[in-house]
């Protein structure tokens, strides 16, 4: 059991909704960052998405684009981002870490010692973009191998032909993008989104957590009701990106994982 099972399986206890916030590894710089990450748990988060800066974002919008690019220029990469992860397991061995990116960085790293530095460095899950279920011999399997666990993305356009092939090697959690395009580009509706993710529910026994869309404690509370978690991003990259001190981004992710948590 890794610890985004063990987190789940303690939230269902309490019947809680998880809140899930994604933040970009070395934003605004290394050590600011490292500062937001140490704080987040205190501030109600359940599982950290770090992101991994790569030069050409497809599925990012504008916020978090300039994040993986501030994060760069800072001289952020691969390893010192699971340096990060690894400072912050020496105070926190129990928050999840789910390492979000795309492919390309995993590659040129080599994707048998990549997963050795990852599980060394306490990241407990994946999520890669831009790896389709036909390539999970890439690194999909590799990583459930490594005791990693490889979550998925299901989209408004992945239909029940679909659906099979998304969940078939799919752990920890499935990831449902509540809207169609890239992130911050709308906001997520509950109305909407109920269905989906209980026609999702009904194919795995997984939880079910929706991002993409959501960027207030109202619209965390409103999604939390019908999913089993819920994810913020953009909203706090944002906060970030505007120069908010860090325990400003701390009170803001406060209220939306408040918000979540009411769900």
């Amino acid at each position: 059991m890794t610890r985004i099972d063990a987190k789940f399986a303690a939230l269902k206890a309490e019947g809680k909704t998880a809140f899930v916030s994604y933040v970009m590894a070395g934003d605004p710089d290394y050590e600011t960052s490292l500062e937001i990450v140490r704080a987040l748990p205190g501030a109600g988060v359940d599982i950290i998405e770090l992101g991994l800066p790569f030069t050409d974002p497809m599925a990012d919008g504008p916020t978090i684009q300039l994040a993986g690019q501030r994060a760069l220029e800072g001289g952020m990469t691969l390893n010192r981002t699971l340096d990060l992860a690894r400072t912050f397991r020496q105070e926190d061995d129990t928050t999840p870490i789910v390492l979000m990116g795309y492919y390309n960085p995993i590659y040129s790293h080599g994707v048998e010692a990549f997963l050795t530095a990852a599980k060394e460095a306490g990241i407990d899950g994946l999520i890669v973009v831009d790896l389709p279920p036909e390539e999970d011999d890439e690194l999909c399997l590799p990583a459930q191998a490594a005791g990693l666990n490889f979550i998925r993305l299901a989209t408004p356009t992945t239909d029940d032909t679909r659906l099979p092939a998304v969940l078939q090697n799919t752990s920890g959690f499935v990831y449902y993008v509540s809207i169609t395009g890239i992130t911050g580009a709308a906001e997520a509706e509950a109305t909407d989104v109920a269905p989906d993710v209980a026609r999702i529910k009904a194919a795995t026994d997984l939880p079910v957590v929706v991002g993409f869309g959501i960027n207030t404690p109202e619209k965390a509370a409103a999604v939390g009701a019908v999913a089993d978690g819920v994810v913020v991003g953009s909203a706090i990259v944002s906060k970030i990106g505007a120069g908010n001190t860090v325990a400003d981004v701390s009170a803001f992710v406060k209220s939306l994982s408040d918000g979540a948590h009411s769900a």
